[in-house]
């Protein structure tokens, strides 16, 4: 009975521990989450100081968990903290972008051509579909919302080559890249360039031209640049 007895003690405790790990873990996933998005959106700008306080507060959490996010943001060089004194949203670094672009590139090539030897019906139905949505952020003038459909878009080139993780690995370090992407959006509004590349991607893939295809991605790729110089000396406070 003894034996019985301690083995239910030990399954609940064991029960507990899960059960408070899974909601401390999605706790600081979502602090993480909301303040990254925050910051690649340009809601949180370079240079503007936060604290653990303010943030637990505005999300309804314990401070412990958006401390964790606070860590895991300053590994991807999001956030700096500086001990004793706070922490604050980075400036862009430039050749954190372009390791990031280039990383980024190189897969991307890779994948479209493997892309276009394996999708089937049915992939690319949700292709287009995604782009129709996209064509519709073009009439609405949603940059927020085509930033996450581009997003989308990509990552399902990546699931259609069984390479999710590799997407997953690929988005982490590639925060500075995206943001510099969001402010091109938001500062220029001729979105028609981004979906139109888009387009010619989908149409190679759909004609099984890989060639052509990643080409295009190149392209794409490097689509970023054409307007850095004008960025950078419109708003100089917010790069390195």
């Amino acid at each position: 009975m003894h034996n019985y007895h301690t083995s239910i003690n030990r399954i609940q405790e064991v029960i507990h521990i899960s059960i408070n790990f899974e909601i401390k873990g999605s706790t600081r996933d979502f602090a993480y989450n909301h303040l990254k998005e925050q910051i690649i959106n340009w809601d949180l700008k370079p240079g503007t100081k936060i604290s653990e306080k303010e943030v637990s507060q505005s999300l309804n959490v314990s401070r412990t968990p958006v401390r964790e996010a606070f860590l895991q943001l300053a590994q991807e060089e999001l956030l700096i903290i500086i001990p004793q004194r706070g922490t604050i949203v980075s400036k862009i670094d430039l050749n954190l972008v372009e390791e990031g672009r280039f990383v980024r590139e190189h897969i991307e090539k890779a994948v479209v051509r493997e892309v276009c030897t394996k999708v089937n019906d049915n992939q690319l139905f949700q292709l287009e579909t995604n782009l129709t949505m996209q064509e519709l952020c073009l009439e609405k003038g949603s940059h927020n919302r085509l930033f996450q459909l581009d997003e989308e878009f990509h990552q399902l080139l990546f699931e259609i080559c069984n390479k999710k993780r590799t997407w997953n690995n690929v988005r982490r370090m590639n925060s500075h890249f995206d943001r510099l992407r969001m402010l091109r959006l938001a500062e220029n509004h001729d979105f028609e360039v981004v979906v139109g590349q888009h387009r010619e991607i989908f149409k190679n893939i759909s004609e099984r031209n890989p060639d052509k295809a990643e080409s295009i991605m190149e392209k794409h790729m490097k689509l970023v640049f054409v307007e850095l110089k004008e960025l950078k000396a419109k708003n100089p406070e917010y790069f390195n």
